[in-house]
């Protein structure tokens, strides 16, 4: 089934590259990035600071957008330098770990909401399995029965914990590729960010801009991506099913117009970009109808609904596996896969 809608995607060039969208966004965003830090300085000793700390977290989250689209050797017909490009743009603008981040996310691709296989679904803060829900005992289990609210303040988090993970990467044994030039980007972007802040602002506000900056960039980045997998089917550890229903079945489409699109940085398309991770990300909108209707043609549900009614089923599901630690969205077709 893949083999003959991957040819249809070729027959329409879908797959070629796009480097006048990525070069403008490119630029424009770095300028973007110059000039929020140009406001910072002029703005001097102002609470006002706070407004350019979202706009930073707002530009930065676009970096990891894009670095995310280099990764997947989206942007140049180059793997060296789609590999590079991911690394500055991480790295340098982002602050956070390539060599990481690349070797969880390709884990992820490979088996999207499979239980010992796929990273994002492992044990943690919250329990996204009904297999992690049943561990939780004593707090983190009243605390589980009520997740489904705290998964968006917990939101606010996320840009810390990447930052964290992306230092703990560099540090540890775990083989990273160029680790010396990562540990460099991650001390001038996340070191040289404080020592800025602290020359150009009084402590209690840099305090505050880091904070704002953070929590913001954690929302829009994590809000970003926890709509594509997150009370879709969870599949077993054993389970065998073809490629098309295993990157299909476990995603969900984003709908929207161009806002929508940018700022999920065209995740919105989650079930092209499984499909087609290569693709780079304007020609995905002109996948859809494609896959869509191929999806249609065998059979296979094809899953969109708005952004907002993502968080509504994000939210009860986390609250139903913390009750029951069950999953109220378990795919009908796993008794047909299962070995």
């Amino acid at each position: 089934m893949y083999t003959e809608l991957s040819r249809r995607v070729q027959a329409d060039g879908l797959q070629r590259r796009r480097y006048g969208y990525y070069w403008c966004h490119i630029v424009g965003t770095v300028s973007a990035f110059v000039l929020v830090w140009v406001g910072v300085v002029l703005l001097g000793n102002s609470w006002f600071q706070l407004v350019l700390a979202g706009l930073l977290a707002l530009v930065s989250t676009q970096f990891g957008f894009l670095g995310h689209d280099a990764a997947h050797q989206q942007v140049f017909a180059s793997k060296r330098w789609n590999e590079w490009t991911a690394r500055v743009l991480s790295g340098a603008f982002t602050g956070l770990s390539y060599g990481w981040w690349i070797s969880k996310h390709n884990r992820h691709h490979s088996a999207p909401n499979q239980e010992g296989k796929d990273p994002d679904i492992g044990p943690g803060v919250l329990a996204l399995t009904p297999a992690v829900a049943v561990t939780k005992t004593g707090l983190a289990a009243q605390f589980a029965r009520r997740q489904g609210w705290w998964f968006f303040p917990l939101l606010t988090l996320e840009g810390l914990n990447l930052h964290a993970e992306s230092v703990k990467s560099v540090l540890r044994r775990a083989p990273v590729k160029h680790r010396g030039m990562e540990a460099g980007f991650l001390v001038v972007r996340l070191g040289g960010y404080v020592a800025a802040l602290l020359l150009l602002l009084p402590p209690g506000k840099a305090a505050a801009f880091v904070g704002v900056q953070l929590a913001v960039f954690g929302v829009l980045l994590g809000g970003a991506f926890a709509p594509n997998h997150i009370g879709m089917p969870i599949v077993p550890a054993g389970l065998k099913v073809d490629f098309l229903r295993r990157q299909v079945l476990m995603s969900r489409n984003i709908s929207g117009g161009r806002i929508t699109g940018y700022a999920m940085g065209g995740l919105n398309y989650q079930i092209e970009h499984h499909l087609f991770p290569n693709m780079p990300r304007p020609n995905l909108k002109r996948a859809q109808p494609l896959v869509r209707a191929h999806c249609a043609e065998h059979g296979v549900a094809y899953t969109e609904t708005s952004l907002l009614q993502s968080y509504r089923i994000i939210t009860r599901y986390l609250n139903a596996l913390g009750v029951r630690g069950q999953d109220p969205f378990r795919c009908p077709l796993v008794a047909l896969y299962r070995v």
